[in-house]
């Protein structure tokens, strides 16, 4: 099965999401304001600049200022620092600056042109400008500009500086994570696997440690004291119901032998059934006590080592011939429907008793008169079994417990049993791995399907299955 987990949703990698996220936004943060710093304190000095130039030349005598603006455009043939000089009539005298910008106000004030001014040296494009006017005792315009391009480009190094600063930054951390990230996954993937036999009932099986002793490895001690623990528990509790059956059916079978004794010499006297009695309900006693010992036989994983390749269509076939004189007695059309089928590797005995007792359990909850089918087929990866019958069914809110020992349900409280039919069938399947589902039939009564192999943890009946009976949610096998 599939199971290795999306390499995105690892803790180490949403870490790196984080810190490369916040590492980005305070990037451009910072670049931001330094921008906004850088950009500010050129504003002051571009201000400063074009404040004293406009006193210097505010000052000079009117005659000889169109000279002195005209020198002072023929040094910047760039149009860097523009200057201009206008009538009344806003007529250009000197400089070269072509025309008054009407956007700027005549207050001696330092503001941004809105629309610019145009570079001789860029085929008249517009370039974004700061400038200052201011009329003349004589009435006279004298106008002052810079171009800011100087500011703009040093905004462009930065966020240059800032793009190439967050990729060496990103990209050998991304990929750092991703070298970081197989370490811990490997050892995540070894303890899953680690953990397959533990969820199939070998509580003695531990998860590895190794010796970084870093939060995985003291989260696998933690598991392995608690699995620990768990193991003496189910141990002592299995233990003292081992010895309960296996003390009380000697002395009880020891009892019924006193008892058969005295039915016999009672015999054709009233106290005779009362004898009879009793030893029926010893019977059932010692039943329950088999049944226990039993399960406790099959909850020993070691005899799975001696599994070999069983035909299961041949099981099958005995399973029915086993149950059709007890079907037929009770008027019960008992079907057998096989299709080509896949060895499985199996204990053809337990195999044989769990089916048996899944088909006897349908014959005897189904009405007589009503029907009962047994139906294997072969699913993508590997044989399915189904027992249906006409019967009252398990109710849904049942079907988690009745693989519970002792469990009876209120349909079948009256029915004679002992409530471990199911309990045997539910240890032998958990001892070959495979799975049981509980559901209903497509019309009514119960459908009790063995899948011959595992499904993954948390799959659903139907979810990668044939769908030949109505999916239902799987049951605990």
């Amino acid at each position: 099965m599939n199971t290795r987990p999306n390499a995105w949703h690892s803790a180490i990698s949403r870490l790196i999401l984080i810190y490369g996220a916040l590492f980005a936004f305070w990037g451009f943060v910072l670049v931001g304001v330094i921008q906004w710093e850088t950009t500010r304190y050129l504003n002051t000095v571009i201000d400063q600049m074009l404040v004293q130039r406009m006193h210097y030349m505010a000052s000079t005598d009117p005659e000889r200022l169109p000279t002195t603006v005209d020198a002072a455009a023929a040094i910047d043939p760039h149009g860097i620092m523009s200057v201009g000089l206008f009538d009344r009539d806003h007529q250009p005298l000197a400089g070269n600056i072509d025309h008054l910008p009407s956007s700027l106000p005549r207050d001696g004030q330092v503001h941004l042109l809105q629309h610019g001014l145009p570079r001789p040296d860029r085929d008249a494009e517009r370039v974004r400008a700061r400038g200052l006017a201011n009329t003349l005792p004589n009435g006279d315009i004298l106008v002052i500009a810079k171009d800011t391009s100087t500011i703009d480009g040093i905004g462009a190094i930065i966020r240059r500086a800032l793009l190439w600063g967050v990729s060496l930054t990103i990209i050998p951390g991304l990929l750092g994570g991703f070298l970081l990230r197989r370490g811990p996954e490997k050892r995540i993937r070894t303890l899953q696997a680690a953990t397959d036999p533990i969820r199939q009932g070998d509580l003695s099986k531990r998860l590895p440690v190794s010796r970084r002793g870093d939060e995985l490895d003291q989260l696998a001690g933690i598991v392995n004291t608690m699995l620990g623990e768990i193991e003496r528990l189910m141990n002592e509790v299995k233990g003292v119901c081992d010895n309960i059956a296996h003390d009380l059916r000697t002395p009880l079978t020891r009892l019924r032998a006193r008892l058969y004794r005295t039915q016999q010499q009672l015999e054709g006297q009233p106290e005779a059934g009362l004898v009879e009695a009793c030893l029926v309900d010893i019977d059932a006693v010692l039943l329950r006590f088999r049944a226990l010992l039993r399960v406790s036989e099959l909850e020993d994983r070691h005899r799975a080592a001696c599994f070999d390749e069983v035909d299961i269509g041949q099981v099958l076939r005995q399973v029915h011939e086993f149950y059709a004189p007890v079907a037929e007695d009770r008027g019960q059309p008992f079907e057998l429907e096989l299709q080509s089928l896949a060895p499985v590797r199996a204990d053809a005995h337990l195999l044989f008793e769990a089916l048996a007792n899944l088909v006897g359990n349908a014959i005897k909850f189904t009405p007589p008169g009503g029907a009962v089918k047994l139906r294997a087929s072969m699913d993508k990866r590997g044989p399915r079994v189904d027992i249906i019958d006409s019967g009252p069914g398990i109710p849904a809110d049942e079907r988690d417990a009745v693989t519970r020992r002792f469990y009876r349900g209120d349909n079948t409280r009256t029915t004679a049993g002992s409530g471990l039919g199911l309990s045997i069938v539910s240890a032998i399947v958990r001892l070959h791995g495979y799975a049981l589902d509980i559901g209903e039939a497509s019309s009514t009564g119960a459908r009790l399907t063995l899948y011959c192999y595992a499904l993954a943890p948390g799959e659903k009946p139907g979810t990668c299955l044939s769908r030949t009976v109505p999916e239902v949610t799987p049951a605990t096998a």
